[in-house]
């Protein structure tokens, strides 16, 4: 299961182009800096990775990967196809809830539109219906692990620096993909 979980895990790397790991990255740099929101910005923006970039990149690859080898083989593939998806379902909420940090604007802009609020609140129905269908209860516990950390990273996010950025929204999808990985783990006792 080991070597399996590494490469489903890398597989949906690949498949972003690893743009939302970059996020992460660039978040957690940002984030951990212990720095004012001007500065804790403009480090968002270097293209350089520093240590806390590097230890979210880690320990968040590692949580994915943990939890998919402790679930059986023939059920894997129900979070994997479910991770993705809740992923991009937790950028929709976090450009629902949260407004666009950067007042001269930047990459994430480009994503937020108007009536963010009834898109994501369609796909989180069409996302819950879903995951039933495919993993039961265990889907709807994956899901709502995922959302829980959603929020509460909204929160933060608000906290630090007043909103949302496209690095934020990359790492909200990763920390979904987390979240859905741990709560199927979870779900299932392991």
């Amino acid at each position: 299961p080991f070597p399996l979980a590494v490469i489903l895990v890398g597989t949906l790397a690949a498949w972003s182009g690893a743009l939302h790991l970059d996020g992460l990255a660039d978040t957690a740099d940002g984030f951990f800096s212990s720095r004012p929101r001007e500065r804790i910005l403009e480090i968002m923006r270097d293209s350089h990775i520093g240590a806390m970039g590097v230890i979210a990149l880690v320990l968040v690859l590692l949580l994915k990967i943990s939890c998919l080898t402790t679930v059986e083989t023939d059920l894997t593939w129900r979070a994997v196809l479910l991770m993705p998806l809740t992923g991009r379902c937790a950028i929709l909420v976090m450009m629902a809830v949260l407004p666009y940090a950067r007042s001269e604007g930047g990459l994430g802009m480009l994503f937020y539109g108007p009536a963010a609020m009834l898109k994501a609140l369609l796909w989180l129905v069409l996302l819950i219906v879903f995951s039933w269908l495919v993993m039961g209860l265990s889907g709807i516990f994956a899901i709502m692990t995922a959302l829980l950390i959603t929020f509460l990273f909204c929160f933060y996010c608000k906290k630090i620096i007043g909103g949302a950025t496209g690095d934020t929204l990359g790492a909200v999808c990763e920390l979904a993909e987390a979240g859905v990985a741990l709560g199927y783990c979870l779900s299932l006792g392991r």
